[in-house]
């Protein structure tokens, strides 16, 4: 009794190539959305009023450290 997995013929393993090709082009593709919303994300963040009001706050926050050095 021999428990090695048998090896699929060439015309199986070219389906299940292809199908995994097909498969990385996808989440390629949808891995591409991701980043292109996250920079939009990031830029809608970055231009935000509150994070301005917040970077400011926090420089003014510094700003008293800066002058005791």
């Amino acid at each position: 009794m021999s428990n090695q997995p048998k090896i699929p013929d060439a015309e199986t393993r070219a389906r299940s190539v292809a199908k995994l090709r097909d498969l990385v082009k996808r989440w390629d593709a949808l891995i591409l959305d991701l980043d292109e919303l996250n920079a939009r994300l990031e830029a809608d963040i970055r231009n935000s009023p509150l994070t301005a009001y917040r970077l400011g706050k926090a420089k003014r926050a510094i700003a008293p450290d800066k002058e005791l050095s």
